[in-house]
């Protein structure tokens, strides 16, 4: 069995030993980025064992991505920058789960949030809950904070980044470190000084300052803690997945990728209510 987190571990098989997928009984995925990677081989046909997509499970998307986010982006950003975020203008790339718990947290200090996002469903429900939705273009220039959560690559581009003001703060709340394109700026006309841990300022010819945080991985892990009440939530389904892939009898999952059945997603929040029903 292969459990991973951002399909890094499953296109290393796939590249380095092919050969042992003859072994494997399934793949368990729990993020948004190695699920989309894992479709795109199921589309190519290149897929040779099931696959269980995690990061679409009730649990994980509410517990881990919208309620955990919630509170470690804050958390995070405290630790880092000690910023004061009522009357700060932000900007939120992306309003998933994650990024709605992002978006609700910095709204209830008192910030002026605007969200960007591709997904006009998404996009919608951002309009519904009281945020302007705007292109990244149209608001770079006025924003405190930058914080991308889309699961993509190079949402924030080296374009942005020099036409954002002073002291703007960059951060990522997505998986890995590519959605804000920080390879762009290690050349020799910028400056990095590292003025504590997990925060380097990036200094421009003119003496513009971008605070960049964590060299653009994921805040909430790399500056903040993670409730252990989450992480059970989480690591709980994954292990239901892995159980249903690895006991399912021969044919019932094809070389394709499923969804956790429903009965086993609510198996964590069923024992977690208890007799009372309160946690």
């Amino acid at each position: 069995m292969i459990l991973d987190d951002g399909g890094d571990l499953t296109h290393w098989v796939y590249k380095k030993y092919p050969n042992v997928f003859k072994k494997i009984r399934g793949i368990v995925e729990e993020s948004v980025t190695g699920v989309h990677r894992l479709y795109q081989l199921s589309k190519a046909g290149k897929l040779c064992v099931p696959a269980m997509n995690v990061n679409d499970s009730v649990t994980k998307q509410k517990f881990d991505n919208l309620y955990c986010c919630r509170e470690s982006i804050l958390d995070g950003l405290k630790r880092t920058t000690d910023v004061m975020f009522g009357g700060k203008q932000v900007v939120v790339c992306g309003y998933g789960e994650v990024g709605k718990g992002c978006c609700a947290a910095l709204k209830a200090l008192g910030a002026i949030v605007y969200i960007t996002e591709i997904d006009p469903i998404c996009a919608l429900q951002a309009c519904m809950d009281g945020f302007r939705v705007v292109k990244l273009n149209e608001v770079i220039r006025q924003v405190d904070v930058v914080i991308t959560c889309t699961g993509n690559k190079n949402v924030v581009t080296r374009e942005h980044l020099g036409r954002m003001k002073n002291s703007c703060i960059v951060c990522n709340m997505g998986h890995s470190n590519t959605e804000i394109d920080v390879t762009s700026l290690r050349t020799p006309e910028l400056t990095w000084e590292r003025v504590r841990s997990q925060v380097d300022h990036v200094i421009w010819p003119d003496g513009k300052r971008v605070v960049l945080l964590a060299e653009g991985r994921l805040l909430n892990l790399s500056c903040s803690t993670v409730p252990t009440f989450v992480l059970s939530i989480t690591a709980t389904t994954q292990a239901l997945a892995l159980i249903e892939l690895y006991n399912a009898p021969e044919g019932r999952y094809k070389q394709d990728v499923y969804l956790l059945p429903k009965k086993m997603d609510g198996t964590y929040p069923a024992g977690r209510l208890g007799v009372g029903g309160a946690c």
